[in-house]
């Protein structure tokens, strides 16, 4: 078989005189009926037209005579789906747990005050910073 740099070095001309035979053109077909080859990538690996792509599906496919709707929904984009829902699920664990540790904390600061009464925030707060007080060249 031919590479895809065979097909590009073609004119038109020796496009239009190529000939696919039927096992071929079923083969591709089915192949687009399991949804492993797309329309797209066959036209553009085989450098065929839209046209006679779906001149093949109407004339082998066997969805197409029984007259079934085709869903097209990649197997990836089902799978990307399932992905985002367990990372949503899990981000929504992650900030439960960060909720429970919030509510804990501010429970203990509450009885923490209550035990060493309302100068406990105050003296948490540490020295202050190096950008507060009177520098040497600051004017009063």
């Amino acid at each position: 078989m031919a590479t895809v740099t065979d097909y590009e070095k073609l004119t038109v001309r020796q496009r239009r005189q190529r000939y696919f035979n039927e096992t071929f053109k079923r083969l591709k077909v089915s192949e687009l009926d399991r949804n492993i080859l797309t329309i797209a990538e066959l036209c553009r690996e085989y450098q065929v037209t839209r046209t006679s792509v779906y001149k093949w599906i109407y004339k082998y496919s066997p969805m197409r005579k029984r007259e079934v709707r085709q869903v097209i929904e990649p197997e990836s984009e089902t799978r990307k789906v399932l992905l985002l829902k367990q990372e949503v699920s899990e981000l929504q664990r992650v900030i439960g747990e960060k909720q429970l540790k919030v509510d804990f904390l501010e429970k203990l600061f509450e009885l923490a005050e209550k035990e060493y009464g309302p100068d406990f925030k105050k003296k948490l707060t540490g020295r202050p910073s190096f950008g507060t007080g009177q520098t040497k060249n600051s004017t009063t």
